[in-house]
């Protein structure tokens, strides 16, 4: 592994890694950490944090990671719900969160922190540094230099390995049990697939929690041997991924989102020669581009203007997003709309959407080199098997999948079958070519019910999807089931429409002002129309045409309770919180006064109210593309 500390890269051997697994299970079996019971790990990606779930994995212990950027409130259910006595956190801010909630957590007697700044006069019962959690584990090995070994023996492949908790987009988070099996088995599977070597490098600056980060960077990295580079802090993720270079790349579609958003703030810059020949290379990108990463037949004319446009755009565009050596990219999580992926493509980034979940350890269907589309997530892998029920939902057979919740039999029994099949929620099919093609939650689709487009498919996630292809747009819900049209709640990337606002002289003071500028509305305006003209040309989802809209007072948060901690939209809370808003949507309202608590990043409360305009869109008939 490497980690970035002080702007130089540390290198950690595989044999430094060992010595430090072993010192560390020693020094957790000396403060009484047990075979079954759970260890808490809460940080970003450290290689002492890695090391400390490896640690309790040797002991038979079971390593429960939890998203960093959690309030303290959050982490009180899992501790408990665990029965967590042991934590290993990365600095002051969680152990400051942990020794908050210590009073709702009985069971929570030993702490241990890897960055000691801060820290220095905490006197807190049990609560140590990870230093001194090694030194005693040295001690131990010194006394006892067979117990690392004869613990490490006693472990099974279908042993407890990890616990996850998920997302609770629907309710309280579910704690997802995996064994060693399941995640090695689908890390080696999908490792296969590729052709991953332990030459790849990778970048692992997604929660630890996440278990695409997990699939990643320790599952994937403990079978094949690649290594995993941390970076500085989340603040220095692109300046570490032009250094690291990856060669193998992960990221949900927000952070595709979030690169391709700062090309464009960057080009709208650009001088009027430079602007001209972007969009002229672009054009030729996304006609020609796809087709010849996936080896299809290309003129020779259009072959050699492509390379032209790589030594004029792409191969610098490539090299400043930090993506110029990769070899795979994958994006998962959540559906990425077909024009952000047909960009990554048309420049030369093979990136590729691979399918799973938590319960199934990741990798279940993942896209084949030169068979990439952007409206599939690719083919079953090796031992899953897919079938859909009479509904249309995805039933997943893998060895890979989870042993059950922890303590929810009721759950567990909601989604694995007495047959073994594991109903995963989603809507959607295998096409012609055998690949599997997602079309939302199955919860989420819906059916528009009277007006013009009586009986029509909603698929809500698809349409927000291609909203936020815009740079101007960061967040978008879309509502519309059971109703008679589709109305939208959007989020403006402040960053990139406030560029906009200035390059304009556009005066505003802050979110809420830029947000309410009737200029502002007309920019999001354009996008939806010609999301609503992209989708009238698709006989299945012309009803799904966003009639009206409003722009939020606010950004969407996971610690309003709006959006997940992997940030995903909570449409049912967000319907609920904002009611006044739909019902003004849908009443014909031009404008509506809303006021919303809120919570700063300090943890103090507060509130931020405005009176939001109601804007209509055109909604266009519906006109079959043309064969």
């Amino acid at each position: 592994m490497r980690e970035k500390e002080f702007g130089i890269w540390q290198t950690t051997t595989w044999g430094a890694l060992s010595q430090l697994v072993r010192q560390l299970a020693c020094g957790l079996a000396e403060a009484g950490l047990q075979r079954g019971q759970h260890l808490v790990v809460i940080g970003e990606n450290r290689p002492r944090l890695y090391a400390s779930m490896l640690a309790a994995q040797a002991l038979g212990a079971v390593p429960v990671p939890l998203y960093q950027d959690s309030a303290g409130t959050e982490m009180v259910f899992p501790l408990n719900n665990a029965e967590v006595a042991f934590a290993v956190v990365e600095d002051q801010e969680q152990v400051d969160k942990l020794l908050e909630i210590r009073g709702q957590c009985p069971l929570l007697a030993r702490l241990w922190y890897d960055e000691p700044r801060g820290l220095r006069n905490y006197a807190e019962p049990g609560l140590a540094s990870l230093q001194a959690l090694l030194a005693a584990g040295a001690a131990r090995d010194q006394r006892e230099p067979g117990y690392f070994e004869a613990e490490v023996a006693k472990g099974q492949a279908d042993d407890v390995a990890a616990m996850f908790f998920t997302s609770g987009t629907t309710g309280s988070p579910k704690g997802v049990i995996h064994s060693h099996a399941t995640l090695l088995d689908r890390a080696e599977a999908a490792a296969r697939f590729d052709k991953l070597t332990q030459a790849e490098e990778l970048l692992a600056y997604m929660p630890p929690a996440w278990i695409g980060q997990i699939g990643f960077s320790y599952a994937q990295w403990l079978v094949c041997g690649y290594v995993v580079n941390c970076p500085e802090s989340p603040a220095t993720v692109t300046i570490d991924l032009k250094e690291v270079g990856p060669t193998y790349y992960f990221a949900p579609p927000r952070v595709f989102e979030g690169l391709l958003t700062s090309v464009m703030i960057r080009m709208e810059d650009a001088g009027r020669l430079k602007k001209w020949l972007f969009d002229r290379c672009m054009a030729l990108a996304r006609r020609v581009g796809p087709d010849r990463m996936d080896g299809k037949a290309v003129s020779l004319i259009d072959r050699c203007k492509w390379h032209l446009g790589d030594l004029a755009i792409y191969g610098p565009l490539r090299n400043s997003l930090g993506l110029s050596r990769v070899r795979v990219a994958y994006t998962a999580g959540e559906a990425i709309g077909p024009d952000l992926f047909t960009f990554y493509r048309a420049i030369g980034i093979n990136l590729k959407q691979l399918y799973g979940s938590t319960e199934t350890a990741v990798f279940v269907c993942l896209q084949p080199d030169n068979a990439v589309r952007a409206d599939t997530v690719g083919v079953p892998i090796d031992g899953v098997e897919i079938k859909l029920s009479d509904s249309g939902e995805i039933l997943v057979k893998s060895p890979g999948l989870l042993k059950g919740y922890y303590k929810n039999p009721t759950a567990t029994a909601e989604v694995l079958d007495s047959t073994g099949w594991y109903h995963t929620g989603d809507a959607g099919f295998i096409d012609a070519s055998g690949q599997l093609k997602i079309i939302d939650r199955a919860k989420d689709v819906g059916r528009i019910q009277g007006g013009p487009h009586d009986g029509a498919m909603f698929a809500p996630k698809y349409v927000e999807n291609k909203l936020k292809f815009f740079p101007h747009i960061k967040e978008a819900v879309v509502f519309g089931d059971q109703r008679a049209s589709v109305c939208a709640f959007i989020n403006i990337d402040v960053e990139a429409v406030g560029n906009w606002a200035e390059r304009r002289n556009l005066p505003y003071a802050g979110y809420t002002d830029l947000a309410q500028k009737p200029e502002v509305y007309a920019l999001v305006l354009d996008c939806i129309e010609k999301v609503n003209a992209d989708l009238a040309t698709d006989t299945r989802l012309a009803g799904s045409q966003i009639g009206r809209f409003l722009i939020l007072h606010k950004e969407l948060d996971a610690d309003d309770g709006e959006l997940t901690r992997t940030r995903k939209v909570r449409r049912g809370p967000i319907a609920e919180k904002y009611a006044v808003l739909l019902d003004a949507l849908y009443q014909g309202k031009r404008t509506q006064f809303i006021e919303t608590a809120v919570r700063f990043e300090d943890g103090r409360a507060g509130s931020v109210s405005a009176t939001l305009t109601i804007a209509d869109a055109k909604i266009y008939p519906a006109m079959p593309k043309a064969a």
